[in-house]
């Protein structure tokens, strides 16, 4: 039995420089504007028989402006980053640098006071392995980009670390098809012969 998955990244909310951990802001003006250039790209997409996003104002802004209508998911909720949350990484690094490195070195690592890494990719995980597994069902899930790559990592079977090496652009889409504990990357758009 075949699930398809595929992940939209939410639209953005503030420049890269400028996002926070945990950052619950909706879209702002260019983010509303990348929608509606994508759009025409993404919205066949919301034929798969399931839609869902992530519950921050971003994601559900983005399903709604592509008319996905999506299913508020609280199990893709970004990674619970503690005390940390609302702060950006120069801030937190300018007044915890140990704890930064400990963070970023170590999957198993909370020093945020949150989930770890390792916590935060298997709780994402978790989510995909119990999507319905009726055969052919197509699934569709606007998510933060920090989602977006705990749920490649996880599906790929790839070490943690991985995780950071992993570019999300908004808009940008995967899509993921298989069954629990057996999914498959599926890259679109090239050409057919």
């Amino acid at each position: 039995m075949q699930v398809r998955v595929t992940l939209i990244a939410t639209a953005r909310s503030s420049s890269l420089l400028a996002e926070r951990f945990d950052d619950d802001r909706p879209l702002d003006q260019a983010g509303w504007y990348e929608v509606q250039l994508a759009a025409q790209a993404l919205v066949p997409l919301g034929v798969a028989e399931l839609r869902y996003c992530s519950p921050t104002p971003r994601s559900r802004a983005t399903g709604t402006a592509l008319g996905f209508a999506p299913l508020v998911q609280p199990a893709l909720s970004d990674c619970d980053m503690g005390r940390w949350r609302g702060c950006t990484l120069a801030e937190v690094t300018a007044h915890e640098p140990e704890a930064v490195d400990q963070w970023l070195g170590d999957p198993r690592a909370a020093p945020h006071g949150g989930e770890s890494l390792l916590t935060f990719i298997s709780r994402i995980g978790h989510w995909l392995d119990t999507r319905p597994a009726e055969d052919g069902v197509r699934i569709v899930a606007v998510a933060e980009p920090t989602v977006v790559r705990a749920a490649l990592v996880y599906a790929l079977k790839a070490a943690p670390p991985t995780y950071w090496s992993i570019d999300v652009l908004p808009l940008s889409t995967v899509t993921l098809t298989g069954s629990p504990g057996q999914w498959s990357l599926r890259l679109d758009g090239g050409p057919t012969m």
